[in-house]
C-alpha cells in the first residue's frame, strides 16, 4: 500500500488516507516507494513507542530518502552524538535523567520556572495583534510560530537577534529529513543543518568560557554535568540544546494552529472558550488527538516483528503513523468527531509513548492554554477570513499549518456559522 505524503489529499485532509489504512484488515503495510512500513493501528504503535528492544530510534533523524551525495558529504561532518529522540540504551537513559533534572517536566514545575515567560511572551504578541484590530493577519507568522520559538529562546538564554536564523535551520532541518527536497535544496539544507550544529557548540563553549554563565537552560545543563563527562560531554550538552532548539517550538508551534484552527472553525466555540477558560484544557487535549503536530515518526526494528500476522524484517525502517493512532475506533469513540467533552481524549499518542515520551509536554501544554486563555478574551470576535483553504506543508510527519488568516476584531460574534474553511 501507497501512503504519498507529499502530493494530493495528504497535503490538505490526511484523515481520509488515514481511515483507508484503519479500514483495512491488514494491519500493517509496506510502502515500497518510501522505503518504509506503515504502522497504523493505536495498539501497535504504542507498542512500538514503548518497545525499544524491538523498535530503536538510531534512524530517527535520518532523511526519509535517498540523500544525493553533495549533501551527504555534508551531513557526514555533522558529528552532534544521539541524545534524544535518535538515542538508544545505554545513552539515552542517562541523557533523559539529565534532561528530567534539569528541564521542567510537569505541570507544576514548569508554571514555577516558566509561567511568568510564557505570560510575558503571550502578552506581548496578543497586544500586537489587538493593535491591528480591525485588520487581518496570519496567525501563523503573528503567533503559533513565534511563541513556542521566543519562549525557547528565553529559556535557553538565546540572544533575541538570532530568532531568525532559529527559525530557519528549525525548519530547513524538518525540511530536510521529512520533506522532499530536490539536490540542490538539500545541499543548502544540509549546510544550514551544519551551520546550525556549530552555532549550538559556540552557544555551550560561551557558557564553559563563563562570558554568559547564568540562569539560563544551557548553563543548568552544564552545571548538572559538573565537569563529568560521564554524566554529559560538553557534545552532548551541545547535542541537547540542537535537538531543544527544533523539537521545543515547532511541535508546539503545530499544536497551537491545530488548536486554534479547531477553535475558530465551529460556530461559537471561540466564544465559549472565552467565556469559560476551563473548558480550555479539555479542548488542548481532544487538539492534540485530533490533529497532532507530528503525525508520523521513525523507528527501525532491532530484530523482525509480528504484528498482526504480518511479519516485519529486522533493520526495516517503520513509518509509525500517530495521526492514525488518534483516530483508531479500537480506542476512541466516533474518531473522526471533534468533541473535547469526550472522555477517552487522553489515550493520545501525540506526545509519544514509553521511554522517550516528550520532555517538553507540560511546557506545550502551559503555552497553548495561556495563549488561548488570553486570545479568546482580548480578540472575542476572532474568525478565519472567509475563503481561507487549509493545507499544510510538504512534510511526511510534522502536520504544519501554511498559514491561518483572520479577521481581528475585539468585538465578540454572534453564534451565526462559522467561516467556511475549505480542506
Amino acid at each position: 500500500m501507497r501512503l504519498d505524503p507529499f502530493v494530493g489529499a495528504y497535503l490538505t485532509d490526511p484523515a481520509q488516507v488515514w481511515r483507508r489504512l484503519l479500514a483495512d484488515p491488514e494491519r500493517v503495510h509496506h510502502d515500497p516507494d518510501l522505503g518504509l512500513w506503515l504502522i497504523s493501528r493505536h495498539a501497535d504503535v504504542r507498542r512500538a513507542l514503548g518497545d525499544t528492544e524491538a523498535f530503536g530510534n538510531a534512524l530517527t533523524l535520518a532523511p526519509i530518502y535517498d540523500v544525493c551525495p553533495d549533501a551527504m558529504g555534508i551531513l557526514a561532518q555533522l558529528d552532534a552524538p544521539p541524545t534524544t529522540a535518535a538515542a538508544d540504551p545505554p545513552v539515552h537513559p542517562r541523557t533523559r535523567r539529565a534532561l528530567r533534572a534539569t528541564f521542567a517536566n510537569t505541570a507544576e514545575r514548569v508554571e514555577h520556572r516558566y509561567g511568568a515567560i510564557v505570560q510575558r511572551r503571550v502578552d506581548e504578541l496578543v497586544s500586537r495583534l489587538v493593535a491591528h484590530s480591525g485588520g487581518r493577519a496570519d496567525l501563523v507568522g503573528a503567533f503559533t510560530a513565534e511563541l513556542p520559538l521566543l519562549v525557547l529562546l528565553d529559556i535557553l538564554g538565546v540572544p533575541k537577534g538570532d530568532i531568525g536564523r532559529v527559525r530557519a535551520w528549525g525548519d530547513g532541518q524538518i525540511a530536510l529529513i521529512w520533506g522532499r527536497p530536490d539536490p540542490a535544496e538539500q545541499v543548502r539544507l544540509a549546510r544550514g543543518l551544519l551551520e546550525f550544529w556549530h552555532y549550538c557548540q559556540r552557544l555551550v563553549r560561551a557558557r564553559l568560557d563563563g562570558a554568559r554563565r547564568g540562569e539560563d537552560y544551557v548553563s543548568q545543563l552544564l552545571a548538572y554535568r559538573d565537569g563529568d563527562d560521564g554524566v554529559l560531554t560538553t557534545a552532548e550538552v551541545s547535542s541537547i540544546v540542537f535537538n531543544l532548539l527544533v523539537a521545543g517550538h515547532e511541535t508546539t508551534a503545530g499544536l497551537l494552529a491545530h488548536a486554534l484552527d479547531q477553535a475558530l472553525s465551529s460556530p461559537g466555540r471561540w466564544r465559549e472558550l472565552g467565556e469559560d477558560p476551563r473548558r480550555i484544557p479539555a479542548f488542548l487535549t481532544e487538539a492534540l488527538r485530533f490533529a497532532p503536530a507530528i503525525d508520523g515518526w521513525l523507528r527501525v526494528t532491532r530484530r523482525s516483528v509480528t504484528m498482526g500476522g504480518v511479519t516485519v524484517p529486522a533493520g526495516a525502517r517503520c513509518l509509525l503513523l500517530i495521526g492514525a493512532a488518534n483516530r483508531d475506533p479500537a480506542v476512541f469513540a466516533c474518531p473522526e468527531q471533534f468533541d473535547p467533552h469526550r472522555p477517552d481524549a487522553d489515550a493520545h499518542l501525540s506526545f509519544g509513548y514509553g521511554p522517550h515520551f516528550c520532555i517538553g509536554a507540560a511546557l506545550a501544554r502551559l503555552e497553548a492554554r495561556v495563549a488561548l486563555t488570553r486570545l479568546a478574551q482580548a480578540i472575542p470576535g476572532l474568525r478565519l477570513a472567509a475563503g481561507h483553504h487549509r493545507s499544510y506543508k510538504v512534510n511526511a510527519a510534522f502536520r504544519a499549518h501554511r498559514s491561518l488568516p483572520v479577521v481581528i476584531d475585539a468585538v465578540a460574534s454572534s453564534d451565526g456559522p462559522a467561516t467556511p474553511v475549505a480542506s
